[in-house]
């Protein structure tokens, strides 16, 4: 064993009236060093042999003496955890209270909380369905019970429970968060890690192409919508034609974000993440100026949203809430121009994104370009968006393979 616990009396120097301060002592033998840590008792020499020293104490007693214990049971778990012991973990655990947080599920809990009072009310959410899902597998289990045989046990079951690989990694992507935060605050050895190669890696899901075609979008263009599905349609137009701007940002935008004729705002999702954040420009151009001239507040001050969905010191719950009721607004209206459109693919506020990317690469557009625009990080997330080209294509382009054919004769 590295470390050997106990209770002790400090009597290197009296309190008052002969008390001396009761202490918690790790020894390690590793290093042949000990350290003592402070309890809330302060007890007589004789005092302290009656409750500590002997098999029974009295009745009075009793109550202490079950602390004192509890303190000692409670650093022997923590130094358990220790692999190697070292004072400077057991210090951050036991003094930061992290037996609290030692569970999956608290740490969770703790972190969504972080997320909430910080505004982040989507990423709270999704971390919350995590937290759900992998409290019913692994129930009261700590970070050192979680390996990468128990990780594969838990996509198993979340397969034959009918849940997708993508919604696997969602889950087991804010696990790993959790992993990373632990680690880094110095409160989990990095032995304890269970992803990464010959590890546990976590699975990838498909990606399922959003893109229209440009023809769909001319469709949907020239479509003569009903007074009801109307401002759906030129809300999904013009996230589209404004480098493919998701709802949220669409509706956090004030007519401070116009700059002449460009329109230049920051996403959401990348504020908080990049200390340099690089604005998105837009050029305006007659569709989407018609666009806010139509439906955007009639009162142009630089504070004011521009189209009528927030309003000022709205709650980050209710800013929220009142996105996503757009959002299903748009998709479900989008959805009955599209049945009569006869277009088959996606026409959700998602496929706007994907083939504002898509369609420029088509022409001709490098996926750089195409990041920048998007508002990417990287170039590699920008590849994602991009979907296959048009059956159509490949059926002209695969037709070269085959051009040394003779027609054949009548």
């Amino acid at each position: 064993m590295e470390y050997i616990t106990s209770i002790v009396l400090d009597t290197r120097r009296e309190k008052r009236k002969k008390l001396y301060p009761v202490k918690l002592r790790i020894y390690s033998t590793r290093f042949q060093i000990k350290k003592l840590y402070t309890t809330k008792y302060n007890l007589s020499k004789k005092d302290f042999a009656s409750i500590w020293e002997t098999e029974k104490c009295r009745n009075e007693h009793k109550e202490i003496r079950n602390e004192l214990q509890a303190i000692e049971i409670r650093a022997n778990e923590i130094c358990k955890t220790l692999k190697p012991f070292s004072f400077s973990l057991f210090e951050k655990k036991y003094l930061g209270n992290f037996i609290g947080k030692d569970t999956i599920d608290s740490a969770f809990s703790d972190y969504t909380n972080e997320l909430r009072k910080a505004g982040r009310i989507g990423t709270a959410v999704s971390y919350e369905c995590a937290q759900s899902s992998l409290k019913k597998f692994f129930k009261n289990a700590k970070f050192t019970d979680i390996t990468p045989d128990t990780l594969t046990k838990y996509e198993k079951w979340m397969l034959n429970k009918g849940n997708s690989i993508t919604t696997i990694g969602i889950y087991l992507r804010s696990l790993r968060t959790l992993f990373n935060n632990v680690i880094a605050e110095d409160l989990l050895p990095k032995e304890y890690y269970p992803f990464g190669k010959r590890k546990y890696e976590i699975p990838t899901g498909s990606n399922v192409k959003k893109s229209l075609s440009l023809n769909d979008i001319a469709l949907i263009y020239y479509h003569k919508a009903n007074s009801t599905e109307e401002k759906s349609k030129d809300y999904w137009l013009f996230m589209y034609l404004c480098n493919g701007i998701n709802v949220k940002d669409m509706c956090l935008l004030k007519y401070g974000n116009i700059k002449g004729a460009v329109l230049e705002f920051e996403r959401a999702k990348t504020v908080r993440t990049k200390r340099n954040v690089e604005p998105i420009r837009v050029a305006l151009n007659k569709d989407t100026l018609r666009i806010i001239k139509k439906w955007g507040n009639a009162e142009k001050n630089k504070d004011n949203y521009i189209f009528p969905v927030l309003t000022n010191e709205l709650t980050p719950e209710r800013e929220r809430q009142l996105i996503q009721q757009l959002t299903q607004v748009i998709n479900c209206h989008m959805k009955s121009i599209a049945k009569q459109l006869n277009i088959t693919n996606d026409v959700t506020t998602y496929a706007a994104r994907h083939s504002f990317a898509t369609i420029l690469q088509r022409s001709g557009a490098s996926t750089e370009f195409i990041s920048e625009a998007l508002g990417h990080s990287n170039v590699k997330t920008t590849q994602n968006y991009l979907a296959g080209f048009e059956d159509e294509t490949k059926k002209e382009t695969t037709k070269a393979l085959t051009a040394f054919k003779k027609p054949i004769s009548p």
